[in-house]
């Protein structure tokens, strides 16, 4: 299997990548980028493995001619604050995101922390990658500087808070780099935080440091369930830190698109009518608590790239997606999910309600969630019988997979979609009554199932 990935590079250290892979890469990256003579933001995680690709790939970078601007250990977030604020011309993190210890890889950015995806340059360094056999003489003499942007993160991200009172926030930092992000909160005397697993180790040995799995949030449930009253809600960082879940002051799982309607809600206080985004498989009132804040409520597709694209095109200042990354204009359209945590922080502060009372009205609707299923039938082709089906019954788009929107007329919509991995088929339904949505889930599943 291919290393060269939709959004990123990743493999299995030792297996599937190894240091003179990441060497080749850099040179790739350099040449397809046209950075010889500019400057590159390389940042790592603390994966036992992350030093010495670094090693080797900022040994690539100088051997095209390129400074290297060493950031050290950070967080994903901090690297694309460090690719903009540093007017870099690129950048790249080291790092295997919320992977097990086993893996790694890199993401790499233009300048301004654009992405570079499959489809906008990341195939096309494979093929210059797969040309080389590592031994070719350097074509420039570059140097590596170590730089420090730590403190200017942290007071970038302070730059969001507006507390009304004092709010206490456990953190699991499952041992990744939401320790690095710990930099955000420091000096706030308005938010304190008690910490779960605040120290180092790439092996990640309390858990996997992936929010997303319901399981890696035992740990910080159990920490505000043992101490009622004491903490407004908990929040739990993914490796590299640019996925965030959040929990309430009862421990309970708050979904990911609620903390978008959150967070919007919160943004919108300073910007009014301004654009916010929200990924196209989440609940219906993350658009009606957009509107209802006085915001324009768009559409996103699923992945970091296309959000960031749709970002910029229309000048949106947020956009949150139902995997956790939550991207503001404010970092360089870009994650943070320090600005994500101080976001909610704020809304708590600023009510005399509890988060889950606030959150309680955004459970208005009935959702499948995400089912999965492994299809005998080409994924492609189930997609086109549902578009077929349906495109006479409903309104249908294709702005990511397919979506079928009957919500004015039945009070239900669906989005079915393939896995770029997989032979998979994903769908996403929502009605409003648990009955429509338990019908039409079983209609589309026996569709996808046939």
């Amino acid at each position: 299997m291919s290393i060269f990935k939709a959004y990123d590079i990743r493999g299995v250290y030792g297996k599937d990548l190894v240091e003179s892979d990441f060497y080749k890469i850099a040179r790739a990256y350099a040449q397809f980028t046209g950075v010889k003579g500019g400057k590159v933001v390389v940042a790592r995680d603390c994966r036992r493995s992350s030093d010495s690709l670094f090693e080797a790939f900022a040994q690539g970078l100088v051997d095209e001619g390129v400074e290297v601007l060493d950031i050290g250990l950070a967080s994903t977030p901090i690297s694309y604050f460090a690719n903009g604020s540093l007017k870099a011309d690129g950048s790249v993190m080291i790092t295997a995101s919320h992977n097990t210890k086993e893996w790694n890889g890199c993401k790499l950015c233009r300048a301004n922390a654009v992405p570079i995806s499959g489809a906008t340059g990341i195939k096309d360094i494979e093929r210059l990658v797969a040309a080389m056999d590592g031994h070719e003489p350097p074509t420039g003499v570059g140097r590596i500087t170590k730089v420090d942007v730590s403190a200017a993160y942290g007071e970038h991200v302070r730059k969001f808070a507006h507390l009304a009172r004092p709010v206490r926030v456990a953190m699991d930092f499952a041992n990744g780099m939401g320790i690095a992000e710990s930099v955000a909160f420091a000096g706030q005397t308005m938010l304190a935080h008690d910490d779960l697993y605040g120290d180092y180790d790439g092996d990640f040995p309390n858990h996997d440091a992936n929010p997303l799995h319901r399981e890696t949030l035992k740990d910080l449930q159990a920490m505000i369930k043992a101490a009622p009253g004491r903490y407004a809600f908990g929040v739990a960082f993914d490796g590299d830190a640019d996925r965030a879940g959040f929990v309430d002051e009862k421990g309970e799982i708050i979904p990911m698109d609620f903390i978008t309607s959150l967070i919007a809600q919160d943004l919108l206080k300073s910007n009014p009518g301004a654009v916010c985004f929200y990924d196209l498989r989440s609940t219906k009132m993350a658009e009606e608590t957009i509107a209802a804040g006085g915001g324009k409520p768009m559409m996103s597709r699923v992945g970091h790239s296309f959000i960031k694209e749709q970002m910029r095109q229309n000048d949106a200042i947020f956009a949150g997606e139902l995997s956790g990354h939550y991207y503001f204009k404010a970092n360089y359209t870009a994650e943070s999910s320090s600005m994500a945590t101080y976001a909610i922080a704020n809304i708590v502060s600023a009510s005399d309600k509890p988060l889950s009372e606030l959150v309680a009205p955004l459970k208005k609707y009935s959702q499948s969630g995400e089912i999965n299923t492994k299809t005998a039938t080409p994924p492609a082709e189930v997609l086109a019988k549902i578009k077929d089906l349906y495109s006479e019954k409903a309104h249908v788009f294709e702005l990511d997979g397919v979506s079928v929107d009957a919500w004015d007329r039945e009070g239900w919509w669906a989005n079915v979609r393939m896995s770029n991995t997989e032979p998979l088929v994903r769908l996403n339904l929502e009605g409003k009554t648990p009955e429509t949505m338990e019908a039409k889930r079983d209609e589309f599943l026996a569709i996808i199932r046939a």
